[in-house]
């Protein structure tokens, strides 16, 4: 929220105003401290007084690229756009040397052409020296209308690029802008017009002009006279301050060596309460070690005893585990000779059976087979029979071959046989 650009702000040169500053510096001055501690909440009206506490100017410096307080509050008034009239007012303060130069470059960035030329061309009559912070961190002497020469003529100034403005030919081509007039005209027309004056002024008289020189002369006298009786009051004011002065710097200098002994000496004693402290922090410390390591010896002779006790322990039950393992080896063998000795008797059993089974399947084979023999001795006969009742009584078996092939046909049709 503190970074955000007003609501009501409106747009300049087609975008945000923040966005004229370019990203990188402007994510600097967001973190820079200046920006958080001194920026934070600030309006137009209370915007002058961190102006006003400002003693040089520039971009951004060292090798991380800090911004100036200067970059920092021109990103806030890009922030809170002020009004026209406060900028005007902030390039036409003579007294804060710093507010003007403020002022002159937030509208090189916001302002229209006729704008910048109509209020930063009469800077460069101000002639007074100005501190600038460099890349390196230094400080180099400048001048006010250096700076304004800077911001009209070149196309980037404090590591931000200016926008772009037609030259001033070109506007007055265009008959946007007067001639540019400079200072140096009208001192030679203040010198003609002194000229002038003088020429106009009649010739006095000779009597009249001795009369003025002797009274130039006495004039002269008394203001000599009074020159040399202020001469001499400031020479014995010059006196009594230098012995005020003097006896104030004795009385410092005295105070200066009472506060310096008395430092001294609380330095000293807090040295010794603090070696005092620190001889007797070692001593804890000490005992603190001395204690921990007869605590580590008793836990570590516990835990050797513990593991002896667990290893007697543990050979206690390999040993039980071994005797176990053995009976229970042996048991298995027995058992293993138990089910082979039943095997075998089992074998034995089972080949008797089946010499058993087989002599009885011999003998029920053959007298199935005899008895199967029978069966279908009868069934042949029980066939013959049947067949020749069928032919009886269908009369195809006629001793007549022609009433036979009737009788067939006719048992075929469903008919009765013929009877013959």
């Amino acid at each position: 929220m503190a970074n955000r650009t007003d609501p009501r702000a409106r747009t300049v040169h087609g975008t945000n105003p923040q966005n004229l500053v370019e990203k990188i510096l402007r994510a600097k001055i967001y973190q820079n401290i200046y920006w958080k501690e001194q920026c934070f909440g600030l309006t137009a009206e209370t915007l002058v007084d961190k102006a006003m506490d400002l003693d040089h100017f520039g971009g951004t410096f060292g090798g991380n690229r800090k911004p100036t307080p200067f970059m920092c509050l021109i990103l806030k008034m890009l922030q809170i756009q002020p009004e026209k009239e406060i900028v005007v007012e902030f390039i036409k303060n003579s007294d804060y040397k710093y507010v003007r130069l403020l002022g002159a470059f937030y509208l090189r960035l916001v302002g229209k052409p006729m704008d910048v030329y109509q209020y930063l061309e009469p800077l460069y009559n101000d002639y007074r020296k100005v501190r600038r912070k460099l890349d390196s961190g230094s400080y180099v002497l400048s001048h006010v209308d250096e700076f304004i020469e800077e911001l009209l003529t070149l196309d980037s100034s404090c590591d931000i690029a200016l926008p772009r403005i037609p030259r001033r030919w070109t506007l007055e081509a265009a008959g946007q802008l007067e001639l540019r007039k400079s200072g140096l005209d009208y001192d030679e027309m203040e010198e003609e017009e002194e000229e002038e004056e003088e020429e106009r002024e009649p010739v006095p008289d000779k009597a009249e002009e001795k009369e003025r020189y002797r009274d130039r002369d006495g004039e002269r006298d008394r203001d000599r006279d009074k020159e040399r009786d202020r001469d001499k009051d400031r020479d014995r004011d010059l006196d009594r301050d230098r012995d005020r002065d003097r006896d104030r710097d004795r009385e410092r200098d005295r105070d200066k060596d009472r506060d310096y002994s008395r430092d001294r000496d609380r330095d000293r004693d807090r040295d010794r309460g603090r070696d005092r402290d620190r001889d007797r922090d070692r001593d804890r410390g000490r005992d603190r070690d001395r204690d921990r390591d007869r605590e580590r010896d008793r836990d570590t002779d516990r835990d050797w005893a513990r593991d002896r006790g667990r290893e007697r322990d543990r050979d206690r039950d390999r040993g039980r585990d071994r005797s176990r393992e053995r009976d229970r080896g042996k048991d298995r063998e027995r058992d293993r000779d138990r089910d082979r000795e039943r095997d075998r008797d089992r074998d034995r059993d089972g080949e008797r059976e089946r010499d058993y089974d087989g002599e009885r399947n011999r003998d029920g084979d053959s007298r199935k087979r005899d008895r199967r023999d029978e069966m279908a001795d009868e069934n042949r006969e029980k066939k013959t029979k049947k067949d020749k009742k069928e032919k009886a009584a269908g009369g195809t078996d006629h001793e007549d071959p022609e009433i036979a092939e009737a009788n067939k046909l006719r048992a075929k049709l469903g008919l009765k046989p013929l009877r013959a």
